[in-house]
């Protein structure tokens, strides 16, 4: 009994080895090439549970989503002699892996395969289209082109470019250099002029204003003096007529002037005799001077200002 059971027990482990090794299974984003001792034999693209012979035939894998191909950046002369350096991509994926494996064998020999081809072609389309096509104009137009081309060489890959896009294409880096050093004095000269302008506009106003002040400045003294006159003319012609109304009031108010001039507190110094007509008024109540005959007439003539 226990022999049987142990040889029912070496059959089901003979039995998972062999579909352990025989059995593969092919997923949704994959398609397999199955080699017998090393040749191809039959593709298979749909998913799920396949067999194979052990130690016989193996099995190769190959992707089904699209996958992407870098290109190292290039330099290019367009049509109208500019130069540009363009870094572009693709984006392909394996139509048939029989001719795959036999052509490339491998994804990771597609960029050294399929990379020059589509570094030929992109020197080729760009290379005959004007810098402005390229960066501006006509760029999706180019890369359709480019990807035509690149499909009708890369069919004997057992490949399809689906599509082939620029990721950057600008002038070399010294020609950009150039490019902002002649932007940079170009707004330095503009710069430049703007500020003469402004201190062109500057100088005017400043000018202007200076006129005008002087201007207001005459006009104003002018007026002020003219003012002046007509309050000097004013005052005279008062002092006039004071004087011709009562002439002994009009002396003893100028005295009283005098007197409020030429006697201030603490610096007052004269040298004076004591019956100088200075101090008339400080001998006679009626302005005569020292020894005076009573009832004379005193002289119309305002008294001298204080002598200090």
């Amino acid at each position: 009994m226990r022999i049987l059971f142990g040889t029912i027990l070496a059959l089901l482990g003979a039995a998972a080895a062999l579909a352990y090794f025989s059995l593969f299974i092919v997923h949704q984003n994959e398609q397999a090439l199955v080699l017998e001792f090393g040749k191809p034999k039959r593709v298979i693209n749909e998913p799920g549970l396949h067999w194979k012979i052990p130690v016989v035939e193996s099995v190769d894998y190959f992707d089904k989503r699209i996958l992407d191909l870098d290109t190292q950046p290039q330099e290019v002369t367009a049509s109208d002699q500019k130069r540009i350096v363009v870094d572009a991509f693709a984006r392909y994926r394996i139509t048939d892996p029989l001719r795959f494996y036999q052509a490339v064998r491998d994804e990771r020999m597609v960029r050294s395969r399929l990379g020059p081809i589509l570094e030929s072609s992109i020197r080729r389309v760009l290379g005959s289209s004007t810098f402005q096509d390229v960066v501006r104009d006509r760029r999706e137009d180019l890369m359709k082109l480019i990807a035509g081309q690149v499909n009708a060489e890369g069919k004997e890959f057992g490949l399809e470019v689906v599509d082939v896009r620029i990721k950057r294409a600008d002038l070399p880096e010294q020609n950009s250099k150039n490019i902002y050093d002649r932007m940079r004095a170009e707004r330095q000269r503009e710069a430049a002029e703007f500020r003469a302008e402004g201190s062109a506009a500057a100088n005017r106003i400043r000018a202007t204003a200076d006129r005008e002040a002087t201007v207001i400045k005459a006009e104003a003294t002018k007026k002020g003096e003219l003012l002046r006159g007509e309050g000097d003319a004013e005052r005279n012609k008062v002092f006039a007529d004071a004087f011709g109304r009562d002439p002994d009031f009009f002396a003893f108010y100028r005295s009283m002037q005098a007197y409020e001039a030429g006697f201030q507190a603490g610096d007052t110094r004269m040298l004076l005799s004591p019956d100088s007509e200075f101090f008339r008024y400080f001998n006679s109540p009626q302005g005569g001077a020292g020894g005076a005959t009573p009832g004379a007439r005193p002289s119309a003539t305002p008294p001298p200002a204080a002598q200090r």
